[in-house]
């Protein structure tokens, strides 16, 4: 029987598990595989290599299994498998044991975006990422012993089943990496708080679904955020607004229009005229901090097509703000979360906090079911998640990019 004290006996070898000449051996957990989908974008650079900074940087990992969830008409889950001799296989269990009984790699890739799957009366996409992390975590237990485990985006749309999933991290002691591609991708400018830096509000302006790109709008808050005076708390309410009520809310809040204008003013997709004319059934997340901070997030569909992101520092006259960049061409801001992947797998070591996902997945869920019940603040005290940001910066200060993923 496994026990938590033999379970964790065994933790600490886990890094050098599976590993061979070609780097350690991963599986890859996935939705569906199709052009651009995030399977492709992801798992498509770590079968046959990536730019990154300007060179071309080889696999340092191994895929040795596949699993997928949906096979959609423009699969390209088998003639990639084919390709790079690739087994895929009927079961998440079978994709980490190989046929040997037990976990047989030395990290797992899940990426639980894209496919045919059913959204709830609140908007939310049920992706099953909750439920792949669970087999992939009962092949753990059953095995003994655990490894480094990436999950793209938000960890679930339930606060109960992510805080499980990041709970299962820390009990059985793998290191756990998730979120979004767009914080850690290049900035214009390159603008990175010092830790302890005094704000005072964030903010950040964006396009897209509110769920979808609501979270990496989030994120692109947060990575600001993370960094003030006295580290991250959490947040002690949330409220979501959508069209006329976001200019009523704004007029009322007047702190809140400088941020979104300097937020606004990095866009390089911005239209001309008024933004409150352009943007079509605007949405704003306000987001109140448990230390007082004050952050907002503005989705201005039909006025800008990119994601930005702006800070009010104590003592300046006004935000320091941010274009997060990416790459609409090739997708090669996946690439630096690529890297970070290979460098979970192969140290064992955790790049940056999983915290920031875990707390922007639960600020996601408070405000998807604000939106649900009509707009209501919802105070958030299961919120109180706590943790230091990295020292440095983590986002891309490398070349631009050139070309795509190798097929």
């Amino acid at each position: 029987m496994i026990t938590r004290r033999n379970f964790i006996a065994s933790a600490p070898g886990f890094a050098l598990a599976a590993t061979g000449p070609a780097g350690p051996a991963v599986a890859l957990i996935i939705t569906e595989y199709r052009h651009n989908a995030h399977a492709d974008v992801i798992g498509t650079r770590l079968l046959g290599g990536y730019e990154l900074d300007g060179k071309w940087v080889a696999p340092r990992v191994r895929v040795v299994s596949m699993f997928t969830d949906q096979v959609p008409d423009n699969d390209m889950s088998r003639p990639m498998a084919a390709r790079h001799h690739v087994p895929i296989l009927g079961t998440v269990q079978e994709a980490l044991t190989l046929g040997k009984g037990s976990l047989a790699v030395g990290g797992v890739v899940i990426i639980g975006e894209h496919g045919r799957y059913p959204y709830n009366e609140k908007g939310q996409h049920l992706y099953p990422r909750y439920e792949l992390f669970q087999q992939v975590v009962k092949v753990f237990r059953d095995s003994g012993r655990a490894v480094p485990v990436f999950t793209d985006k938000h960890l679930s749309t339930d606060w109960r089943k992510a805080k499980w999933m990041f709970d299962q991290s820390r009990e059985l002691r793998f290191p756990l990496l998730a979120g979004s591609s767009v914080p850690i991708s290049w900035r214009r400018p390159d603008l990175d708080f010092p830790l302890e830096t005094p704000m005072q509000y964030v903010a950040a302006a964006a396009y897209g679904g509110t769920e979808s790109y609501g979270f990496h709008a989030l994120e692109s808050m947060q990575v600001l955020a993370e960094r003030r005076r006295g580290g991250e708390t959490g947040v002690a309410a949330v409220q979501s607004l959508e069209g006329a009520d976001v200019w009523r809310w704004t007029d009322a809040n007047p702190w809140a229009v400088p941020l979104m204008e300097a937020a606004v003013s990095r866009s390089e997709t911005r239209k001309q005229g008024n933004i409150r004319e352009l943007a079509r059934n605007p949405a704003l997340f306000v987001v109140e901090y448990r230390d007082g901070l004050k952050g907002v997030v503005y989705m201005l569909n039909g006025a800008i097509g990119d994601f930005n992101a702006a800070a009010q520092v104590e003592g300046r006259t006004r935000p320091d703000a941010t274009l997060m960049w990416l790459d609409a061409k090739w997708h090669c801001h996946f690439s630096m979360l690529t890297h970070y992947i290979e460098e979970l797998v192969i140290t064992g070591q955790e790049p940056y906090p999983p915290e920031r996902t875990l707390l922007t997945t639960g600020m996601l869920a408070a405000l998807m079911e604000s939106a649900w019940k009509g707009g209501v603040r919802l105070e958030t005290p299961h919120l109180a998640v706590r943790y230091r940001a990295p020292a440095g910066p983590k986002h891309n200060r490398g070349a631009a990019p050139q070309g795509r993923a190798s097929a």
